[in-house]
C-alpha cells in the first residue's frame, strides 16, 4: 500500500507540471484555434533564464523564478505580435507550421547561448525530504504541487473575476460576437499568448528542480503533455489540469509496476503509456473528457 501511495504522490507531482504545460496549450488554442507546437520551446527558454538571473545575475532563486516568469510572458506576447499577428486569416496548416519553425528556432537559440551541457538550477529544494509514515515526500514535490495548485487557483479566479478573463472568455466563445461589443481580439490574443509563455517557465522551472538536471531536451516534456491536453479536451481549462493528473498518475504507476504487469512491453514503456491513455479516451469521448463537442448542422 505504502508503494502505491507513493507512486500516486510522485504521479500527483508529475501531473501537476504537465498541468502547467497543457494549461498554456489550451489557452492559445481557445484563442487562436492553433495548437502551439513552440511551447515545449517556450518551456525550455524559461527554465533557462531563470538559471541565467540565478546563476549569472546571482539573484535569490525566488527572484530568478519570477524574473524568468515575466520575460517569457514578454516572450511569448511578443512573439504573437511580431509573428503570428501577420498570419491572421490564414490557413490553420499554415499558423501550425509556423510554431513549429519557432520550436526550432528556440532550441537552437538555447543551445548556442547555453550549449548543450547539463547546468544545475540551483533551487532552494535540493533532495531534502519530508516523511509521511512509510512514504517520502520530496520538497520540491511539495512545492511544485503547491506553486502549480496557486498558480491554477489564480488563473481560474482571473477569468472568472477580471475584465480582461471575461473578454478572453467571451472571445473564445464567439470572436465575432465578442468583436461586436468592443473586445480587442488582438489584445486578448497578445495577452493569450503571454500567460502560455508564463506557464511554459513555471513547468520548465519546476521540472528542473532539485537533483533534475537544465538541458536543452527539457522541452520535450512538451510532447507528454500534449496528450493530456488531448484527453482533458483541447478548449478546457478542466480538462488540461484533470489530463494532466491522470497522465502524471498512469505514467508513475506504470513505472513502478512495469516490471509485474508490461515486462513483455520493455523498459521504456512508461514513456508511451500517455498515448495509450489517450487513444484509449479519444475512442469513448473524441472530444476529451471536458472538451466542447463540435455539432455540425447540414
Amino acid at each position: 500500500m505504502s508503494e502505491f501511495l507513493q507512486l500516486c504522490f510522485n504521479g500527483t507531482a508529475l501531473g501537476a507540471r504537465y498541468a502547467l504545460v497543457a494549461l498554456g496549450f489550451v489557452i492559445i488554442y481557445r484563442a487562436t484555434g492553433v495548437i502551439n507546437f513552440a511551447q515545449g520551446g517556450l518551456l525550455a527558454l524559461g527554465a533557462y533564464l531563470a538559471y541565467a538571473l540565478n546563476d549569472t545575475a546571482a539573484l535569490p532563486f525566488a527572484l530568478a523564478v519570477i524574473g524568468a516568469v515575466i520575460a517569457s510572458g514578454l516572450i511569448g506576447a511578443a512573439t504573437e505580435r511580431v509573428v503570428l499577428r501577420k498570419m491572421v486569416g490564414q490557413p490553420v496548416f499554415a499558423v501550425v507550421m509556423v510554431t513549429i519553425g519557432m520550436l526550432f528556432i528556440l532550441e537552437q537559440t538555447i543551445t548556442s547561448i547555453w550549449g548543450f551541457e547539463a547546468l544545475n538550477l540551483g533551487d532552494p529544494w535540493g533532495v531534502q525530504i519530508v516523511r509521511a509514515g512509510d512514504v517520502v515526500l520530496a520538497q520540491r514535490d511539495l512545492w511544485t504541487i503547491g506553486i502549480a495548485g496557486a498558480v491554477l487557483a489564480a488563473f481560474f479566479a482571473f477569468f472568472r473575476f477580471s475584465k480582461l478573463g471575461v473578454a478572453m472568455r467571451a472571445t473564445a466563445f464567439d470572436q465575432e460576437a465578442a468583436l461586436a461589443q468592443g473586445i480587442s481580439a488582438r489584445r486578448v490574443f497578445a495577452v493569450s499568448w503571454g500567460i502560455s509563455g508564463a506557464l511554459a517557465c513555471l513547468a520548465g522551472v519546476t521540472l528542473a528542480a532539485g537533483p533534475a538536471a537544465l538541458s536543452p531536451g527539457i522541452g520535450a516534456v512538451a510532447l507528454i503533455a500534449f496528450p493530456a491536453m488531448i484527453v482533458g479536451g483541447l478548449d478546457s481549462p478542466v480538462g488540461a489540469v484533470l489530463g494532466g493528473l491522470i497522465i502524471g498518475i498512469t505514467q508513475a504507476l506504470t513505472t513502478g509496476y512495469q516490471e509485474d504487469l508490461f515486462g513483455w512491453a520493455g523498459a521504456n514503456f512508461a514513456a508511451v503509456m500517455p498515448y495509450v491513455v489517450m487513444v484509449l479516451i479519444l475512442l469513448v469521448r473524441p472530444y476529451g473528457l471536458f472538451g466542447t463537442r463540435e455539432v455540425r448542422r447540414i
